[in-house]
């Protein structure tokens, strides 16, 4: 099975099943000499683990990390990182009635379809439990971008579920407020409305859809490669990796179906060197006066905020009784899928998406040239650890 594997030079290959021994992510392409912190790869396997409210799912994961190799004495060496996550609760046994009579809208007979074969249990590797690896991942690439001369900044919020949509907000009211309720919503009145609303379909054993807002600052100008290897093409496809994402979109997305030519294009002007501080820009600079593309022109980073939304629909492991097609017994008969799910996937998708985002970042800032893939200071054959006292001259 191929599609295990994102990035150029800033690579993730992943392994395991959700009721397997353990998930797992090797990255490479990791700069040597960037101080890595265990505890804060932690903290953002904790933003996604299960269990961590009554909307979410029950399964007790602690998702404890344990990093075994590409760190001497706290920094990077520049070889492969290797990270695991043990799975410590799952319960395969709900799982054995849908071996030959997949659930609806599951991967249980793509699976099947494609090899002849899958892991079955808890939907194996099609499971959004591997998406512990991506944030694992992330990260790391946070900390590379961290250690950088760039600041680059990202955020994200649960903006939609159902029919509630949250008021426009602000990078700062992002950064500040979105994780102040579990529904990860930067709108705290939206953020209410949300959570009841998400209740009433737990109760009645429903589920229900919803989507998130992203934003990402401080990214340079000239990142991209069109046509195929455009930002908004990587950016696509880390989005729609993630599992029951439906729609990706950036700037007005969608919207710009009914704005005419003449109001989406943006005016250039000059950097005054005061009104462009959201901008990756030199005074005098030419600067675009609006923002509705997104930060991306022809495929490439503007400079200016990159920002959009994705969309999920509702998980499909629902308790309600539904109709499968026995492929064995060749009988058609009701299913009724037992086990611990999330009733909506944006609130847990949140830190997901902002890994992939910072993935997808530090891979182009590698390819760009804007930071040395050897060495995140820029020296390489120059240490500074405790580990590597001396080093040979690289003249």
């Amino acid at each position: 099975m191929n599609g295990n594997r994102f990035g150029r030079l800033f690579q993730l290959t992943t392994y395991g099943e959700s009721h397997g021994d353990a998930m797992g992510v090797t990255v490479s392409g990791v700069p040597a000499g960037v101080e890595l912190d265990e505890e804060a790869i932690q903290a953002q396997l904790d933003r996604r683990k299960p269990g961590q409210s009554m909307i979410t799912t029950s399964r007790g994961e602690p998702d404890e990390v344990v990093l075994n190799s590409g760190v001497q004495d706290g920094y990077t060496t520049g070889t492969p990182i290797g990270m695991v996550i043990q799975n410590k609760d799952a319960r395969s046994g709900k799982y054995e009635p849908y071996v030959t009579a997949p659930r609806p809208s599951h991967g249980d007979y793509t699976y099947s379809a494609k090899f002849g074969t899958r892991n079955w249990g808890g939907g194996g590797r099609s499971s959004a439990r591997e998406t512990v690896n991506w944030v694992a991942a992330g990260a790391v690439a946070e900390q590379v971008l961290d250690a950088s001369d760039h600041d680059v900044e990202i955020k994200a919020h649960v903006n939609r579920i159902g029919d509630v949509e949250a008021d426009p907000v602000s990078f700062e009211q992002l950064l500040d407020h979105s994780e102040e309720n579990d529904v990860r919503c930067a709108d705290p009145e939206a953020a209410a409305e949300m959570q009841e609303l998400i209740e009433e379909y737990q109760e009645r054993g429903d589920s229900i859809g919803g989507s998130i807002y992203f934003e990402c600052r401080g990214v340079p100008r000239g990142l991209g490669a069109p046509r195929f290897d455009s930002f908004p093409a990587r950016l696509g496809q880390a989005m729609f990796a993630i599992p029951a994402t439906t729609g990706v979109e950036y700037g007005l997305g969608k919207d710009a179906t009914d704005v005419a030519g003449s109001d989406r294009n943006e005016d250039w002007t000059f950097d005054d060197g005061e009104s462009f501080d959201h901008v990756e820009s030199d005074e005098g600079d030419p600067v675009p006066v609006g923002n509705d593309h997104g930060g991306l022109q022809g495929g490439i980073t503007t400079g200016e905020p990159i920002y959009g939304e994705a969309t999920w629909h509702a998980p499909t492991s629902i308790p309600k009784k539904q109709r499968s097609a026995d492929w064995e017994t060749s009988e058609e008969k009701d299913v009724q899928v037992v086990g611990r799910h999330d009733p909506v996937l944006p609130p847990r998708a949140v830190p997901v998406v902002e890994a992939m985002l910072y993935c997808t970042v530090l891979d182009f800032m590698l390819l760009g040239g804007r930071i040395n893939p050897d060495r995140v200071d820029g020296q390489p054959g120059e240490y500074d650890t405790e580990y590597h006292p001396s080093s040979p001259d690289n003249e």
